[in-house]
This record gives structure tokens, sequence and C-alpha cells, in this order.
């Protein structure tokens, strides 16, 4: 998508045509405990242009507007850079967004999901923009929110991914509401076969609540070979559930393919496809079915199959199993460790979110009656 002039575009060429310059779009947020909601966001407003720059608050500001975030502002800058349609990541960018800063990165407009957003007056963090024609908007992703996660993890049972409740519906404590259809699916993977030369790699796990200890691991992954074809196992909830406890996954299986088809590993590379419901046991079928030429696992414990088998038998067998330091010591249980150490916090923080909606749902409604 290319588009004429504009502030801080391209100039009249040769016989007075104006040149065509790339349409800049920016983008703007907490990310914190970056989801598939932010990255369905992230690809959408991608879709508007073609380079999007994604401002990520500090956690000063977050602190102030919101709450405590559950991830630091260099973890957040770090995720954020991970998903596969984010050309450049602006660190401390102001919780109101301005005309000021649109300019400052040349950005045509800025986009931000259906949803309101509110300073912690209650005031609108993009009336100047809309009120410039600056902003366009984009579908929500239903079903997921960091709020929703951290309330999964303060509930920590088994039934977090079930409808609960009278309604169905638990408003702050996290109950998943996402439905996956094969549409999203297509709209997140990279459609990318393995080429001849490929070193395909498989890498099998949970991926719950996909983080940058992941990422980390995926990065160095593929840097064990010059053309790496990555495929990610994804374990159904069942087999989590067995291997990881009674609280697990936080995730269920469909939130988890997504996040993991999210992510970019090093420049312009992705994982390339995802087995949804891997076998625990890396078995010869699955091999040979993809041409596996290596396995990798990180440096977390394996935990034996039912039978009390070593899940990576016959990898080792064939010789092709190799262990991956990441380098980073996050994982999916520090990170629930984090919200029950601030449960009372984290636990106001998402009570709080819940009564703003509220009362932004209630003025709206006022509002449509007023119109009638």
């Amino acid at each position: 998508m290319l588009r004429n002039g504009a502030a801080g575009g391209g100039g009249p060429a040769a016989g007075g045509a104006a040149v065509p310059r790339p349409v800049r779009v920016w983008c703007d947020g907490c990310y914190d405990m970056v989801h598939y909601g932010h990255s369905n966001q992230l690809r959408q407003a991608r879709a508007m242009g073609d380079y999007l720059i994604v401002g990520v608050h500090t956690d000063e500001e977050i602190a102030k507007h919101k709450g405590p975030p559950v991830f630091t502002q260099e973890e957040r800058y770090k995720m954020v850079q991970a998903i596969k349609w984010v050309d450049e990541i602006a660190p401390g960018a102001p919780y109101v967004t301005t005309l000021e800063t649109l300019d400052k990165y040349n950005c045509d407009f800025c986009v931000h999901g259906d949803d309101i957003t509110l300073t912690i007056d209650g005031k609108d963090t993009y009336e100047e923009v809309k009120t410039a024609g600056r902003y366009r908007e984009c579908k929500r992703t239903q079903g997921v929110s960091t709020t929703d996660l951290v309330g999964r993890m303060l509930l920590m049972t088994k039934a977090h991914h079930s409808n609960i409740g009278p309604k169905g519906h638990s408003p702050w404590t996290g109950v998943s509401q996402f439905l996956q259809t094969s549409q999203k699916i297509i709209q997140f993977a990279s459609g990318k076969e393995p080429q001849p030369g490929d070193t395909i790699i498989y890498v099998a796990g949970a991926f719950d609540l996909f983080h940058i200890g992941h990422v980390d691991f995926l990065e160095k992954v593929h840097q064990l070979a010059e053309k790496p074809y990555i495929i990610a196992g994804l374990h159904f909830d069942q087999e989590v559930n067995r291997y990881k406890g009674k609280n697990y996954p936080i995730m269920n299986i469909h939130e988890r393919t997504l996040s993991v088809l999210a992510c970019r590993v090093r420049v312009c590379r992705y994982v390339s496809e995802v087995v949804i419901g891997a076998p625990y046991a890396v078995t010869a079928d699955l091999l040979d079915h993809f041409r596996v030429t290596l396995v990798c696992h990180g440096m977390t414990e394996v935990v034996p199959d039912k039978d009390g088998s070593d899940p990576y038998e016959e990898p080792k067998r064939r010789s092709i199993f190799q262990l991956v330091d990441s380098g980073s010591n996050l994982t999916t249980d520090l990170i629930v460790q984090r919200i029950i150490k601030n449960r009372l916090e984290f636990e106001a923080r998402n009570q709080k979110k819940e009564a703003k909606e509220l009362a932004v749902l209630e003025a709206m409604k006022r509002l449509e009656d007023e119109k009638q």
C-alpha cells in the first residue's frame, strides 16, 4: 500500500507528480502479558499501511493509570518486537496519544481497538487524534485481555477454561471465552512450506502464556541452522494438565496456537508451522512425516510419558536430539508467582477496570437512549 504525498512524506518528482511513499501506522499500549489479542490488533493495524510503529508505555505510566504491570518495560519492549507484524517499537511512549507523537514518528494515523481507553481521570486517551481525523479503529479480539489472563491466574483452578457462574461468565476472575476459527489460524499462519536445503527443527511443549523465555529459546534454536524451518508441537490441554498440574494450562490449546504463530524469530523469520495437539512422545511416525532433522528441548525438566518412558527416546536413538539453553530464567510458573505475590494489587486492578468498563457502557447506553 502506498500513499501520495502527506505529512513528512515525499515531494514532487520530475514533471510535478507526487512521489508515493509508505503509509506509516502508529499503535500504542501497555502490551503487558502480550497475547494473541494484542497480536491480532497489530496484524490488523499493519494491514492498513506499510510500516507499523508500536509505542510501549513505561512501568511508571502504567502504574499511574492502571495499576502495577506484570512485566517490566524491558520485557514488554522485547515481547512486542517479537510479534511478526511489528516493524519498529517506540519505548517509553506517552499514555495519552497526541498529534505531536504521531508527527515525531512521521505516522499518518494511529490504530486502536473498538474499546475505549481512559486516563486515570476518565478522559479518552485518543481524543486529540480522533478530533484531528488521524485515528482508525480495528476490531478487538473477543475473549481475551491482560485483565482476563491475570484473572485466570488469580482463579487458578481446572475450571478457568470453562464457562462458569450463573450466566456462564465471570467478569474479572478470568474465564476463557475465546472461540477459534479456521480463518483466524489462516490469518496468523505464515503459509511457508519447507524448501530444499532447509533444516527442519521440531520443538514441543505447552508454550503457555507465550513469553520472552519462549522467544529466547526459539531464537537460540533458529541459530542452530543456516536455513531453519521450525515446527512447534503444542500439547493438548489435558496433556499439559497431566505433566504440569491441575492449574495448567492458563491458556487453552487454541489460544496457545495463535500466540506461537504470531512470533517472529530474528529478522523476518517465523515459527513456520504448528502441530495442534502434538503427541507428548516424539514418535518415529511424527519425525518421518515432517522429515525432521533436529529435535530441540529447553533446559526445563522433561516429565516421563504416562508409561514412564522418555518422550524423546526416538530422536535420541536417531542422534538428532539437542538440549538448548535459552539463557532466560523466565517460565510460566514464575509469571504466575508474580501475580500471586501481588494478588491484592492485581485483584484491585481488575476490579477497578471492570468498574470503569461498566461506567463506559452505561454512559454509551444513556447516549443511545437520548438519541431515541
